[in-house]
């Protein structure tokens, strides 16, 4: 019988073709628009590290003087070098790791390629774990190798392939900012959206290319690029990168075994603040954020709120095409009256015209989830034409397009019903006596 019903409505829509291209464009109008809204939504709200979100946390503390300061406002954004290496030391998680970037020059000694302008994350050495960057070949360093500041680097797989043609260059040596540091690790291709440990750097900048101990980046005295907040005396007489000053710009992530963890690391960080408060470094009461991945995102503001907005607002718009579709489906319903008659003189019970019009709107609905698709398709286009730092995300994937052939086919379904209803409600006598 379904066939039968499919050949039906085949028929009819053929029969009646300005009124099922109206459905079919106004079914696709607001599918294209709330798959456009929908996947950017997916895009920028997604968990960037799922299975372990939740046991990775963000430490926040107030290091700053009591200029500016405001009750229950947000501490500094990142932590002084002198508490990151204080937490680092005490090794209160299961791992724990301080980090920041830079852009340098990456070359190789022989000098035949030019040297590589490369983004840089110098860190601690749980930092491959915690994050679980992917290897290609070798592997990372070891907390030997950040007290000794070892003359180490991992690559990417994309610096990799650019300085020794994608080989396996575990050993091979590399020139930064004048010195010799011995390749130890390469990482496969590894995309991590929103780049969580370091939002100062853009929410979703690409993962970094080279990465090096921080204390040998200390040693080699690079630079840092990102957010940085001073205060007091600042930098003093020195640098503003010093273990003393009075800067804030390292970020730094702990993980635990399992989330509950969290509250006994929290109480930690408390005693550590009022620690440094009597011994003067503090002069702000005791102001702790630990935050996991998610909690830390949606604190940032990493997803804008204008596409909140636009995604109910397409909603609202596809919503209003149903709402059209279940005209034009009433308006052809009641042209055919005279047909359902016929058919259920001949018949057909109420159930089979509901189903024959359930399945017309289904049909309905399939053409207008594959001209929504390609609607969806156009305004991604659009979107990644835009300057903002997420717009070369907006990309349809499969779980999103399975949903657009779900949504629109719900959607025409739903359109349906009423007309369905009312087609099966037609009184075949009055209908043969008009006739």
């Amino acid at each position: 019988m379904f066939l039968h019903y499919l050949e039906l409505a085949w028929r009819n829509i053929l029969a009646y073709k300005g009124l099922s291209a109206l459905m079919v464009l106004a079914l696709a109008l607001g599918i294209g628009a709330c798959m456009t809204t929908l996947t950017v939504y997916h895009v920028l709200s997604g968990d960037p590290i799922p299975h372990k979100s939740q046991r990775l946390f963000n430490v926040q503390l107030d290091a700053a003087d009591m200029v500016g300061w405001k009750a229950g406002e947000e501490p500094t954004f990142d932590l002084t070098r002198f508490d990151a290496t204080a937490l680092l030391r005490d090794k209160k998680a299961m791992r724990q790791s301080m980090s920041s970037g830079f852009n340098t020059a990456v070359s190789l000694p022989d000098a035949q390629i030019k040297p590589t302008f490369s983004s840089v994350r110098y860190t601690s050495a749980d930092f491959f774990a915690m994050f679980d960057a992917p290897w290609q070949h070798g592997g990372g360093w070891n907390a030997a190798d950040d007290e000794a500041e070892a003359r180490v680097a991992v690559l990417s797989a994309a610096l990799n392939e650019k300085l020794f043609g994608g080989a396996n260059s575990v050993g091979r040596e590399v020139i930064v900012r004048g010195q010799t540091l011995r390749v130890i690790g390469v990482l496969r291709p590894w995309k991590v959206q929103p780049h969580f440990w370091d939002l100062t750097l853009g929410s979703y900048t690409e993962t970094e290319d080279f990465y090096l101990p921080f204390s040998t980046a200390m040693a080699l005295k690079m630079g840092h690029w990102g957010n940085m907040d001073c205060w007091a005396r600042g930098a003093g007489t020195g640098s503003s990168l010093d273990l003393a000053a009075s800067c804030s710009w390292i970020q730094y992530w702990v993980e635990f075994e399992k989330p509950e963890d969290a509250a006994a690391y929290r109480d930690y960080l408390v005693a550590y603040s009022e620690a440094q408060r009597k011994a003067g470094r503090f002069e702000r009461p005791t102001n702790v954020r630990l935050r996991n991945v998610m909690d830390w995102l949606g604190a940032q503001k990493v997803l804008p709120a204008d596409v909140r907005l636009q995604t109910w607002l397409a909603f609202g718009f596809l919503a209003v095409c149903i709402v059209n579709m279940v005209g034009l489906l009433l308006a052809k319903t009641l042209r055919r009256s005279g047909e359902i008659g016929v058919r259920r003189a001949l018949g057909a019970t109420r159930a089979d015209i509901f189903r024959q019009f359930v399945v017309e709107a289904g049909v309905l609905g399939l053409a207008g989830a594959v001209l929504g698709l390609l609607l969806a398709q156009g305004g991604l286009w659009l979107v990644r034409q835009s300057p903002n730092d997420y717009a070369r995300l907006a990309e349809l994937d499969a779980s999103m397009l399975a949903l657009t052939l779900g949504l629109a086919l719900l959607a025409s379904l739903l359109a349906g019903l009423l007309p369905a209803w009312r087609a099966a409600l037609v009184t075949p006598a009055v209908q043969l006596k008009v006739q």
